[in-house]
């Protein structure tokens, strides 16, 4: 993809970042955008702090490699525990999914009752508690960790009849709550998103930052020419058919240009 302008470049552990992608390039149709999922390394939910900030790392400065302007942070698990280092370490705006996520919740949410399903990684760090309650200490939270919800996303089983039992056996306890607003707080949830509702009810408000971070994205692009429509480019780090058949499910196109990188590690170390 031969680009006249810097594209807007998102990375996420797999496929799930494609509900964020799906939603800017709905919002943004001039914009080019060059999505990165970890295939190789999924799920970082349950992997170590330091883990998951390494791996954001290198997929930061493979996009910014790319000749990116701004990189959406297209994964929970690294939104919570890596954006305050990719900030630092880089000087192009690098934006997260949390807060935007947490901003829509207490929004939306009438009672103050919200529940959080995420990744182990996510759910451990606190991220959305704690964002939440910087917003509106009075909110009170309900969290569980979800982690079997990735593997059935990136399966491609969003409608798979396991799917509803797992999703039963997770969320059950919600249902005792009283939440009138829940966030998929994992870019993998939404793609379950229609089971998940069936399963709470239509009172329950579903949340999730695919949509909740164009804001955010909007604030920091500057007005282009907007003279020719955004061209995509999709780089994996594995398992390329198998991202194919779930992006084609998930985008609704047939044609892309997809390509396999291999990154190197970076060796970060938490000194904290």
């Amino acid at each position: 993809m031969k680009r006249k302008k810097q594209a807007i470049g998102v990375f996420d552990s797999g496929v799930g970042g494609l509900t964020v992608f799906k939603e800017i390039r709905k919002k943004f149709p001039y914009e080019d955008i060059i999505y990165f999922g970890d295939t190789a390394r999924v799920p970082y939910g349950p992997k170590s702090k330091n883990t998951v900030i390494d791996y954001s790392i290198q997929n930061t400065r493979f996009l910014i490699q790319e000749d990116v302007k701004m990189v959406v942070i297209a994964c929970n698990t690294s939104s919570a525990v890596s954006l305050n280092v990719l900030k630092k370490m880089f000087d192009i705006p690098i934006l997260g999914v949390i807060e935007p996520g947490a901003m829509n919740a207490v929004k939306v949410s009438k009672n103050n009752k919200i529940g959080v399903i995420g990744t182990e990684g996510t759910i451990r760090s606190e991220a959305y508690t704690k964002t939440i309650h910087n917003i509106n200490p009075d909110v009170i939270i309900y969290s569980k960790a979800c982690p079997l919800f990735v593997s059935l996303a990136e399966e491609g089983w969003a409608n798979h009849p396991i799917t509803r039992d797992i999703i039963k056996e997770y969320l059950e306890d919600f249902k005792t709550k009283n939440i009138d607003t829940l966030v998929l707080g994992c870019t993998h949830y939404p793609i379950l998103k229609t089971a998940i509702q069936e399963f709470m009810g239509n009172e329950v408000n579903l949340v999730d930052s695919a949509t909740s971070i164009l804001s955010d994205i909007e604030s920091v692009l500057k007005n282009g020419e907007n003279i020719e429509k955004g061209k995509d480019l999709f780089f994996v780090s594995d398992n390329e058919e198998k991202f194919c058949k779930i992006a084609q499910d998930i985008l609704d196109i047939k044609n892309f240009t997809l390509s396999k990188v291999k990154l190197g590690e970076t060796w970060y170390v938490d000194r904290l």
